[in-house]
């Protein structure tokens, strides 16, 4: 094969790489949509129908690290061919994990609709109003290629960790005030927990928006990091008393 025809194959399998790609990104956008609705509502009836999908997520990130590997391996891309192909792997990986978050809500919403009733906690639609917000436009700053708005993205992430601690506090305090709120209470912390992590790897996705368009990080205080930005991401600010990292269940 001559060395105009190995390059465009390798750009028809760059294109059917970012098709699948986006496939997941459509799909994962769903499935936490439903899942962040279901969560308000405490909605029990579709915590199967998230995890039947959540198969399909599973079966387009292997496809996707499959086809990256073969890129890597064959084609031996340099510079921005070489970025663009790191992106989308990195991309996959936190779009399998945003799947199983999603997973994990709606197994919480389904638990939730069985417990004693609470208080509505308008902190928790906020947060997943915001957490999906992030969501969609780390992906539109994907596919533009938009780095301004990849760092709103990144600087829109306190607010999520903001909305955690204080839900926090008020499930505390309904746990207090009644034991029997103590159950419905944990599972809306861990729906909360799980909506922060997406909002994580949607600053993640941002990131690497930033390096993939510009070749430069901003993660881990790098010199180029967005100012003002917190020590630990992860596990910036959460009372000593808050429960245990949890487990994917997806």
């Amino acid at each position: 094969m001559s060395t105009t025809g190995r390059r465009r194959h390798f750009h028809e399998e760059l294109d059917t790489l970012q098709e699948r790609l986006l496939e997941m990104a459509g799909l994962v956008e769903r499935l936490l949509q439903k899942a962040a609705a279901a969560a308000v509502a405490r909605d029990p009836s579709v915590a199967d129908e998230i995890g039947a999908a959540d198969d399909r997520v599973d079966e387009l990130e292997l496809e996707i690290d499959e086809r990256v590997v073969e890129l890597l391996a064959l084609q031996q891309p340099m510079a921005s061919d070489l970025r663009r192909i790191i992106a989308i792997s990195k991309l996959a990986n936190d779009l399998e994990r945003m799947g199983d978050h999603a997973v994990n809500i709606a197994r919480a919403a389904r638990r939730l609709s069985e417990t004693h009733p609470l208080p509505e906690i308008r902190e928790l639609r906020e947060m997943a109003d915001i957490t999906l917000e992030m969501v969609s436009d780390a992906l539109a700053a994907y596919v533009a290629q938009n780095v301004a708005g990849a760092i709103t993205v990144c600087e829109t992430d306190d607010r999520v960790d903001d909305l955690r601690r204080s839900m926090y506090r008020i499930l505390v305090t309904h746990m207090l005030e009644d034991p029997k709120r103590i159950t419905g209470a944990l599972e809306l912390l861990l729906i909360s927990q799980n909506l922060e992590r997406v909002a994580d790897l949607a600053t993640n996705i941002a990131e690497d928006v930033v390096f993939l368009v510009e070749g430069r990080s901003i993660k881990h205080h790098n010199a180029s990091k967005l100012p003002d930005r917190e020590e630990d991401h992860q596990g910036s600010g959460a009372p000593p008393s808050a429960p245990p990292p949890v487990p994917d269940e997806g």
